[in-house]
């Protein structure tokens, strides 16, 4: 049966920790994902949703991006995609008198589980200037008013279009014509935040920046780096590739600074050994590396690989023909230093020369990584050095190789690939010029940091959410906030209460939309969306529960209007693209490459594969024509005495901000968030004990003081001197300045702290 939402808000109160698992799913991830679903959407109504999750003729789960196979099961969905489902399929509803009750003040004291818990949203909703409370607002007054303060700006670029990754390929390509026929490049979105640091070293290493390996890769690969990432929690249907390419052979190696539970041992839930027998051993090897100590780790197996003479340790006619900068980058791998290797991985030199034995026995190897690796500040020169290591041995264009950037959200490579990106390339810009008839602005916008700061400093007045939960999606929580609060006007485009609706500006419009499980129908007829999922195949999505609410529009529709309404002399077909998605897919077709027939090719069954020219051909459409070996310096990150090195992490109970329970299983926490885990001989060292309340203060040149109060300190097998805690309750310690090179990623996961007695 269905549960009630929550009139009380959540808290630590009950806390209690327990022994880390060794094992990931099993039985226990079924009854999880099951009882969650019944509470939300009740029997029924969980069978109707869950059989058509990610079915070639059903909907994409809205969780992560992790790809489907040809061959799909009945049960396509792990754990945390049936609670991803559940959560937008609930029965709970948010209405007009839940927002008379609480005033917008109230809102935002309550906890972040207890604002998502609430339901979906209902009709549009505006909070007035000098207003507590949000009232409703029919959809064209609320369309009319956010156009007018568009159109009242001094300039396009007062205005910051954001985007979460589940938007659909058709709505992230509406939104993004409408920001740029407005006039500004001004669209941030959470790639900004998780992969553009993979996005930055790929596009100038390779050409491209996405990953070069399909899943069947995966079953062909001799060896599998995992590295900077928890795919038990945060891509759980990946166990289960790597399940199978350990039955094809392949050995798996782990390199993270904590021990996962979905790396030790999975225990597959489709398979009756998963449920009654021990299931499978994944990561062969695991390299227990310090925070930000992965660029050296690949330094020194590329200077062995330099140094090696066994047989085929390098794969010289690739280089001789595929690659460019090597006599530069042999000349400063030769010169590393092994005390700086071993004092920023803390391994040993037997631990490294053990994983170049499994390199020089594998002809085919993939590396996978995820936010462990892109949130650093030297995140980009990191993901260089990991493309190095596959060129040495020509690990990129071949079956069972490549890299593999393993993306967070369902479709947050496509709506790049759509062009929702502030700094957009010449030839899309031409392209878009070509088929709209309007000159799209060539100045590079603002990124998810900077579009803080431009707020924060009054040159931005107006921010558009489309989806997500940019408030505690960011770094820096006060300031981000407090620019925020200094908007003329905030909007979010949404399908759930979340913070983002109560950190308002003077004036503040919530716009319910559409879920991916839900009925899209226009003036033409029913529609479906599409994505791409973390291995560039494209595919539709089609809901098919009523809307949770008659007063619903898409994405699409929401953009459409506002344009039509922000731009009343534009000569672009808003009403025909509204009415008929295939209009849009038709217009992306000639715009970006890649999708010529995009919508007889997207109807085909399991849709279609983006190309690839470095997989595909070999071929690296780089400044220089060829692959580039780079040359990368190598930066002890040395922590003062008495200080951790931070890193933010999920829980097994959340998908990035959405809070879907209390529990962290794996990791033995149960009933609580605010937790710290650090290494027991770290605790010795500092004088604190295992249970300890503190408080999380972090350090940075600035000398701000950013201050996580009251977390459990709990002894854990983490690596020395690195410690881990929950976003988003630790944004706030995360600075806004301290980015990554390059890509101005937040470093969210090399964050100095001290303890505090709470």
């Amino acid at each position: 049966m269905t549960r009630k939402a929550p009139a009380d808000d959540f808290d630590d109160s009950g806390l209690d920790v327990t022994k880390p698992k060794t094992w990931a799913a099993g039985v226990p991830g079924v009854t999880a994902a099951l009882r969650q679903s019944y509470a939300q959407m009740g029997a029924g109504r969980t069978a109707l949703t869950l059989l058509r999750v990610n079915q070639k003729q059903g909907f994409d789960c809205p969780g992560c991006a992790w790809p489907e196979g040809d061959h799909r099961h009945i049960a396509e969905f792990c754990e945390n995609g049936a609670k991803a489902v559940a959560e937008e399929a609930t029965t709970r509803r948010v209405t007009r008198e839940f927002f008379a009750r609480h005033t917008v003040a109230e809102l935002a004291g309550r906890s972040d589980h207890w604002l998502g818990q609430q339901g979906r949203l209902t009709e549009p909703m505006v909070k007035r200037a000098g207003s507590a409370h949000y009232e409703p607002i029919g959809w064209d007054e609320a369309i009319g008013l956010l156009a007018s303060e568009l159109t009242a700006l001094g300039s396009p670029d007062e205005a910051v279009f954001y985007t979460s990754g589940r938007t659909s390929n058709e709505a992230a390509f509406a939104y993004q014509l409408f920001a740029r026929a407005f006039g500004t490049n001004n669209m941030p979105d959470c790639s900004n935040m998780c992969h553009e640091s993979s996005g930055s070293a790929l596009s100038e290493t390779i050409g491209i920046g996405k990953g070069s390996v399909l899943l069947d890769d995966l079953y062909q690969a001799d060896l599998i780096f995992v590295v900077g990432q928890n795919p038990g929690t945060n891509h759980p249907r990946m166990l289960s590739a790597l399940e199978r390419a350990k039955k094809e052979g392949a050995r798996v190696v782990a390199v993270n600074p904590l021990p996962e539970a979905g790396l030790m041992r999975f225990k597959n839930p489709q398979r009756p050994a998963g449920v009654t027998g021990k299931g499978t051993v994944l990561a062969d090897r695991f390299l227990q590396i310090r925070l930000n100590g992965d660029l050296a780790l690949f330094q020194a197996l590329n200077r062995l690989l330099l140094e090696s003479d066994a047989p085929g340790a390098l794969d010289r006619e690739f280089l001789d023909a595929h690659a460019h900068g090597f006599a530069a980058f042999r000349e400063h791998a030769l010169a590393l230093d092994w005390d700086d290797v071993l004092e920023a991985t803390g391994l040993t030199r037997g631990e490294i020369a053990a994983t170049l034995g499994d390199v020089l026995a594998a002809k085919k190897i993939i590396v996978c990584w995820a936010m462990g690796l892109t949130q650093h500040r030297n995140s980009v020169p990191t993901i260089r050095e990991i493309v190095n290591f596959l060129l040495l041995r020509g690990n990129i264009g071949r079956p069972g190789a490549g890299v593999c950037p393993v993306r967070g959200h369902s479709n947050v490579q496509g709506d790049r690939t759509m062009g929702i990106w502030e700094k957009p390339k010449p030839a899309f810009l031409d392209a878009l010029a070509a088929e709209f008839g309007f000159e799209p602005p060539r100045e590079h916008g603002l990124d998810t940091v900077d579009a803080i700061r431009a707020m924060r400093d009054g040159r931005a007045r107006l921010f558009l959410g489309m989806g997500g939960n940019f408030v505690r999606a960011t770094p820096d929580s006060a300031v981000t906030e407090a620019a925020l609060r200094g908007c003329r006007l905030t909007a979010q485009v949404s399908t759930k209460l979340n913070r983002s609706h109560a950190v308002t500006g003077e004036l503040a419009l919530i716009l319910p939309t559409l879920g991916r499980t839900e009925r899209d129908v226009q003036a033409s007829g029913p529609q479906f969306v599409s994505v791409e999922d973390s291995m560039g195949m494209v595919h539709a999505s089609r809901g098919r529960l009523a809307p949770a609410s008659g007063h619903l529009l898409s994405e699409v529709s929401i953009v459409c209007r506002l344009a039509k309404a922000a731009l009343p002399g534009s000569a672009i077909g808003w009403d025909a693209m509204e009415c008929d998605y295939d209009v849009i897919r038709d217009h992306v077709s000639r715009v970006v490459p890649g999708f010529a027939g995009y919508n007889a090719r997207v109807r085909e069954p399991g849709g279609f594969t983006l190309p690839h020219a470095p997989r595909d051909e070999r071929r690296f459409p780089t400044a220089t024509g060829k692959a580039n070996l780079t040359v990368n310096e190598l930066e002890v990150l040395r922590v003062p005495e008495g200080r951790l090195l931070l890193q933010t992490v999920r829980s097994h109970d959340q998908y990035n901000t959405t809070i879907y329970g209390l529990d962290d299983r794996y990791r033995g926490v149960k009933a609580g968030r605010r937790v710290v885990f650090v290494n027991p001989d770290d605790l010795s060292a500092l004088g604190v004990a295992d249970g300890a309340t503190v408080d999380l203060v972090s350090e940075w040149s600035d000398g701000t003081e950013r201050r996580a109060p009251a977390f459990r300190v709990v002894s854990y097998p983490t690596a020395r001197g690195c410690a881990a805690a929950y976003f988003p309750e630790t944004n706030v310690l995360v600075p806004l300045d301290s980015t990554a090179e390059v890509s101005n990623t937040p470093t969210s996961k090399s964050v100095v702290v001290r303890l505090e007695p709470a």
